[in-house]
């Protein structure tokens, strides 16, 4: 049964580290569970360990890939896109079957400032929310802000950004959490010391060469960033930042394996390597119900044989609110209602398999996770994926991930023939690592990944998959004092 592994898990919560438990403003108490009114343990304040959770985010913009003010990648106006009926309709469908979830709302700089009725109104209606349902009023600067802009202007418009917000929402509010997309070590740095806020969307996780860019290398679920590298968990007091990095959408690990739309020399299309819970690569692609199968075998990782190996699970997702609307989108099964009835089908199919599941926002599960962990010295999240036989999820493939602070480690076999495990991806977080300069629009850096020993995109001569044994002994060594039995 898909609820089965709860109360192995709730046992572990006594493992977790003590901190107060926090309310959040404008959440009933049902809500603070995440489980609906009089549901058993309705009104329990929310723990790290024990618990499924889903952060959503519904993204604002004036126009695609907008980077700030004047920095538009895609030059479209999307007034026609964003109506006050488009975003409350979303945000019902999330609703319909999930009366207590909470979600993020991201705006643009351009979306907070633009004085034109359809923004004015939509402004107005997430305030709403925010005061009926503890959403949460964030800013998203586009999604490669570290690519185009330099650190300092980041910063600066982060802090004019969240001003706007706290006046928008009125009582002093401000977000708990800033999507930020790609953000370096010093914009998350300057977040903590200078905004107080220590939870950002600060990472995509193997996102390469898909939407002009990437940066591969990190940990799949939180961490605490290193001064060094914002793919970097922090190693030491030295170089830690307090600003908990959080991932965007939750992906297929097999299809993570994919650089752009190219996996070795076979070529795949350009979503493969970002196919997941993300409603453009799943549902855009495949309709509602293989698409849905996709999301759902997904979220399994995470809900199911995850949950039993962290004790805890965790789904990042994020929508545009254009998706509703945009022309691209549009073809034999995308029309005007499909949006909405494909946020219903996913937000139905998850509560239908996973009751206890809490929707939350960034904010809130990125201060649980903070409560729970006060270092990356615990960190062991642990991942097994048998594909799901679509796509690029291959049917008869099996990868296995193990991350912690010093290192992330991928083994990949073919469990149909019982290969042995290939090393695809050794990622070695003590060595040191080093940012791109600051970029500007006319000259951007599109590539900020973290790749050293191996990587699981394969792209170099280095990267080719080998058996654990025939590492360097200090590779080994490094393996040897977290997972010994790996070298049996």
């Amino acid at each position: 049964m898909a609820g089965g592994p709860i109360l192995k898990a709730a046992g572990l919560a006594g493992t977790a580290q003590s901190g107060p438990q926090e309310v959040f403003p404008g959440a009933s108490q049902a809500a603070l569970s995440g489980l609906p009114q009089g549901a058993p343990g309705a009104g329990t304040p929310l723990s790290l360990m024990g618990h499924r959770f889903v952060t959503q985010c519904i993204m604002i913009r004036t126009s695609p890939w907008e980077v700030s003010r004047d920095v538009k990648l895609i030059n479209r106006d999307e007034y026609f896109a964003h109506t006050p009926e488009v975003v409350r309709k979303m945000r019902e469908a999330f609703a319909k079957n999930n009366p207590d979830g909470r979600l993020t709302w991201g705006f643009t700089l351009n979306a907070l400032e633009d004085k034109r009725p359809h923004y004015v109104d939509i402004r107005k209606y997430v305030v709403e929310c925010q005061q009926k349902y503890g959403d949460e009023v964030s800013y998203f600067p586009g999604y490669f802000p570290a690519m185009y802009l330099p650190r300092e202007r980041v910063n600066r418009e982060m802090t004019e950004a969240i001003q706007t917000i706290t006046h928008l929402v009125g009582g002093g509010y401000r977000p708990d959490c800033i999507m930020g997309g790609f953000l370096s070590a010093n914009n998350l740095a300057y977040l903590a010391e200078k905004e107080n806020i220590h939870v950002a969307h600060s990472v995509i996780w193997s996102q390469h060469e898909v939407d002009g860019g990437g940066a591969d290398g990190s940990l799949s679920y939180p961490y605490y960033p290193s001064k060094e590298h914002f793919c970097k968990p922090a190693q030491a007091s030295s170089d830690f930042i307090d600003c908990v990095s959080l991932d965007g959408w939750s992906v297929d690990f097999l299809n993570a394996t994919v650089s752009g739309g190219v996996r070795g020399t076979t070529p795949y299309n350009g979503a493969a390597s970002r196919r997941g819970v993300g409603p453009i690569e799943s549902y855009g692609e495949w309709g509602l119900d293989i698409g849905n199968l996709s999301v759902m075998h997904t979220q399994s990782l995470h809900f199911d044989r995850g949950f039993e190996l962290n004790g805890f699970g965790w789904i990042p997702n994020i929508w545009e609110a254009a998706l509703a609307k945009i022309p691209e989108r549009q073809n034999d099964f995308w029309d005007d209602t499909f949006a909405y009835r494909a946020m219903e089908r996913w937000v139905g199919s998850t509560i239908q398999r996973w009751p206890d599941v809490r929707f939350v926002t960034f904010g809130e599960y990125g201060k649980l996770w903070r409560q729970h962990f006060k270092n990356n010295d615990p960190l062991n999240y642990r991942f097994e994926e048998k594909g799901l036989g679509i796509g690029s999820s291959w049917g008869n493939e099996q990868i296995r991930w193990f991350m912690n602070k010093d290192f992330r480690l991928a083994l990949l076999c073919n469990w149909h023939k019982n290969t042995p495990e290939m090393v695809i991806d050794f990622t070695r977080y003590d060595w040191k690592a080093v940012e791109p300069a600051d970029p500007s629009p006319e000259k951007p850096v599109k590539d900020w990944s973290l790749m050293n020993r191996i990587n699981q995109k394969g792209l170099r001569p280095q990267d080719k998959p080998v058996l654990i044994t025939e590492l360097t002994d200090d590779d080994k060594a490094m393996i040897a004092r977290h997972y010994p039995e790996l070298l049996k």
